[in-house]
Order: structure tokens, then sequence, then C-alpha cells
């Protein structure tokens, strides 16, 4: 198991989009550490979700930092945007970058917390070289784009993996999953490695945020 206390990070994707501060307040009722935020260019991948606007007005009513997710082409020209409109966490696609640590030094350098996501094709060893410029680490369980995918099974050796690569580095950045995590997979995902948990379709596709928002944290093993 993680030696970090487990996070819980809602996705935003699967809420109601018209009624965004509720479903927030629902989530943060229940504990939620994070509220996470999926920005979609309709390029990276073949979707479009929100934008700046959005993550200022959750910046305006959300108590839990915003971790935001970048899957969009070209996430240079946009972090300070979302870092001055709120963004505590940003993380970046490995795919979408050419200078990979020039982006993370960006991020950090505006603020934020620093974090690379890996899609599932993507193998843990890109990540030797910025080890040491990471604040977090995103494993994708399922290939972006859409929510209520199921879980893909390797991931979890995938996130074996990447605790070991990190560990050999000497590094402290966390492990967040994103993508299938629900009440059946949450407890392994966490004995993998990972701390912080991404979670829509478990939890806004229930009648009870808050309440899914506790269940999931119950079974990733912590009360």
């Amino acid at each position: 198991m993680s030696g970090s206390p487990v996070q819980i990070a809602p996705s935003v994707l699967s809420a109601d989009f018209a009624a965004l501060g509720r479903d927030v307040a629902a989530v943060e009722r229940g504990g939620a550490d994070l509220i996470h935020v999926d920005v979609m260019d309709g390029h990276f991948v073949p979707n479009i979700t929100i934008g700046v606007p959005v993550v200022k007005a959750l910046h305006r009513v959300a108590t839990r930092p915003l971790d935001v997710h970048l899957m969009i082409e070209e996430p240079d020209r946009y972090v300070a945007a979302f870092v001055q409109n709120g963004a505590a966490m940003v993380s970046v696609h490995v795919e979408a970058v050419s200078h990979l640590h020039r982006t993370l030094a960006l991020i950090r350098s505006l603020g934020a917390k620093a974090g690379a996501v890996l899609n599932p094709a993507t193998p843990a060893s890109v990540l030797e070289d910025v080890a040491q410029d990471l604040d977090f680490v995103v494993v994708m369980a399922v290939n972006p784009g859409f929510g209520g995918q199921s879980f893909i099974a390797n991931s979890l050796e995938k996130i074996r993996r990447v605790r070991s690569l990190l560990h050999r580095a000497g590094s402290q950045a966390a492990i967040e999953v994103d993508g299938g995590v629900d009440l059946t997979n949450a407890a392994a995902v966490v004995e993998a490695g990972a701390s912080i948990l991404v979670a829509g379709n478990a939890i806004f596709g229930t009648a009870d945020a808050e309440a899914a928002t506790r269940a999931l944290r119950a079974a990733a093993g912590r009360s």
C-alpha cells in the first residue's frame, strides 16, 4: 500500500454541468480532497469539455484545490491562464509535449504542482529523466477522452512500475490514477502504489454524490 494518505478527487467531467456548484459542494461534504477538472480540446482527445472560464468559476465555489488535467495539444500556451484562474495542480500528457522538462518547470514556476500523465500505451520509463521534476504522476487506466469507461486491468502493474521508478529516483511524487476507479478496484489501486484516486461516474453517476465520495474512501481503505 502507498505510504501516503489516500486522496479522493471527484471528476466534474461526470457532474451536472448545469449545477456544478451544487455537485462540488456535495462531494466536499463527502470529504473530497481535490476537485479534478478534465480539460479536452477535441484534438488531443476526441471530445471537447471545458476551459479557463469554468475553472475560474469553480475556483470561486470550491473549497478544495483544483486538480486540472490538460488533455490538450500545446499545453504550454494555456498553463499560465489555468493557474492564474485557480488551478493548484496541473498535469500534462507526455504524449502532447515536445519538451516535458520545460513544461513541468513552467507549471512549477507559476506556483502550481506539476504532473505528467501517461496514456495506457505509454511506458513508465519515459519518466526516468524527469522524476525529480514531478510533484505527481497520473496513470491513465482508460484511454482518455470520455467518462464512464472500464478500468484497464494491467493498469495495476503499471502503477507498480511507476512507483518503482519513482522510488529508485528518490522522488516523492504521488501517483494519481484516472479512469474506471470505483468501489470494486479502489483498494487494489491503492495497494499498487496510488495515493490519489480520480473518480467521475462512480461518484456523480450515483444518486448521492456525497455518500459515494465517502464510500469510495472507505473502499480505498481509509475511513
